[in-house]
């Protein structure tokens, strides 16, 4: 495998806060940890997924924030990119890979909380007026809380092929086009 293989991504965050990601697919967790960065902590969560996660597609996370750099280490059984949210009132870094989401706190990379979904997770969506993280996967949206309690969750009979906060309102579309709004604070249809 080439290094071309590993894919990459950086953001950054209000307060400083700068993630990079590392990732590639099945069973190429030694072409993405080769590329590890030293210092501070390092947390490995792809047990979470499997007794050996290193058969799987992995991912890495470089967090390096004002109060100290740290490192999570995530697996899942599909090809997918990490991404993550940056909920800044309980500072969590809410990140989502393959069929499970994160609640990791921003400052030091403690698990705080994580959910499996029994479908790929599309996206974590978060917004200052909401008091929860929205967990979309193709098949359901749960509201989790800052302590991984679930404030509610909404079942879907379409598979969501994307989901976006828009106006106020948690928007999703199938994969056959239909487009639907929720209440993102209840769930409920608009």
């Amino acid at each position: 495998m080439s290094d071309a293989d590993v894919h990459r991504s950086t953001v950054r965050y209000p307060g400083g806060l700068t993630v990079r990601f590392r990732w590639a697919s099945t069973g190429r967790a030694d072409d993405v940890f080769a590329l590890s960065e030293t210092g501070g902590v390092l947390y490995d969560h792809g047990p979470l997924v499997s007794d050996t996660p290193d058969r799987l597609c992995r991912a890495e996370m470089r967090v390096e924030a004002p109060t100290g750099t740290w490192t999570a280490r995530l697996a899942s059984p599909v090809f997918d990119g990490p991404t993550a949210f940056f909920w800044d009132v309980p500072s969590l870094l809410v990140a989502k890979f393959g069929f499970r989401a994160y609640g990791l706190d921003a400052r030091t990379g403690e698990l705080r909380w994580s959910r499996e979904s029994g479908t790929p997770i599309l996206d974590v969506l978060g917004s200052a007026r909401l008091d929860h993280v929205l967990v979309q996967s193709e098949i359901d949206t749960v509201a989790v809380e800052a302590d991984g309690s679930v404030a509610w969750r909404l079942a879907h009979s379409d598979v969501v092929a994307g989901a976006d906060l828009v106006g106020g309102r948690l928007v999703l579309t199938s994969y056959d086009g239909q487009v639907a709004a929720f209440d993102p604070q209840t769930g409920h249809p608009l």
